[in-house]
C-alpha cells in the first residue's frame, strides 16, 4: 500500500496548480479537517489541517513542503431538489426545514437538500415538486458560518437560543 501523502497546509486563493491531484468530498465530508481520505486516482491522503473553517470547492492543499498540491472538489451526492409553484410555499418549506436544522442550499426557485425519504414525504405532503438529481451540494453556512458554506457553533450560541427564550 502507497503511504499517504500527509496534507497539513492550505494554500491562499489564486494559489497556482499545475496538474493536482483532485479530491473530491461531499459537504460533510469537507467540514472535517483531519482523516484519511482518498483522491479521484486512488492516493492516499492524510488530512491534518488546522482547526477552523470546511473545506471549500477549488481550495488547494499542500505537503509542509508546498511541493505536492491537491486540489478540494464538491462530489456529487444525492439531492432533493425542491420546487413550489409559489414563492410562498418554498419559503414555508426552507421555515420548515430549518426549524429542523437541515443543511439547505437555496437557489433561485428552488431548494436542494440532501436526500431523505422521511423529508421528501414531509415535502411531498405539503403539495411541493420533488426532482431527484445527484449533484454536488454546497449548502448555505447558517447564522454562524464564516462565509464558506458550513456550520460553526460559538461559545456563546447556547446561550443566545437560552436569552430568546426568556424574551
Amino acid at each position: 500500500m502507497t503511504e499517504p501523502l500527509l496534507l497539513t497546509r492550505r494554500l491562499p486563493p489564486g494559489s497556482a496548480a499545475r496538474n493536482p491531484l483532485r479530491l473530491p468530498l461531499g459537504a460533510d465530508a469537507r467540514t472535517r479537517l483531519r482523516g484519511l481520505r482518498q483522491s479521484l486516482c486512488g492516493r492516499p491522503l492524510l488530512l491534518q489541517l488546522p482547526r477552523g473553517e470546511a473545506l471549500a470547492p477549488g481550495e488547494l492543499l499542500s505537503d509542509e513542503q508546498g511541493g505536492v498540491r491537491v486540489l478540494v472538489e464538491a462530489a456529487p451526492e444525492p439531492l432533493l431538489l425542491v420546487r413550489a409553484a409559489d414563492a410562498l410555499e418554498l419559503l414555508r418549506a426552507a421555515y420548515h426545514l430549518g426549524n429542523r436544522h437541515v443543511a439547505l442550499e437555496v437557489r433561485e426557485g428552488e431548494l436542494r437538500l440532501l436526500e431523505d425519504p422521511v423529508l421528501a414525504a414531509l415535502l411531498e405532503h405539503r403539495g411541493l415538486v420533488l426532482e431527484r438529481r445527484r449533484e454536488p451540494f454546497q449548502p448555505e453556512g447558517g447564522a454562524y458560518a464564516a462565509g464558506h458554506g458550513h456550520h460553526h457553533h460559538h461559545a456563546d450560541h447556547h446561550s443566545d437560543h437560552q436569552g430568546s427564550a426568556r424574551r
